[in-house]
């Protein structure tokens, strides 16, 4: 569990740091790199909680 949060919190720092790549110099590809990141970020953040609440339930 601890990896997995590990994981996600460093692929959200990637974002962070590819946007403020985009807001200096400007470059599409970064701004592009960082919505891809973010959005397999959060699809993975979202199977991994919803695995921890089906494990609740069950």
């Amino acid at each position: 569990m601890v990896l997995a949060r590990s994981i996600i919190l460093l692929l959200l720092l990637a974002v962070i740091v590819l946007f403020v790549f985009y807001a200096v110099t400007g470059q599409d590809r970064f701004k592009r790199r960082g919505l891809i990141i973010l959005k397999w970020t959060l699809i993975a953040a979202f199977g991994f909680f919803a695995v921890l609440i089906a494990q609740r339930i069950g």
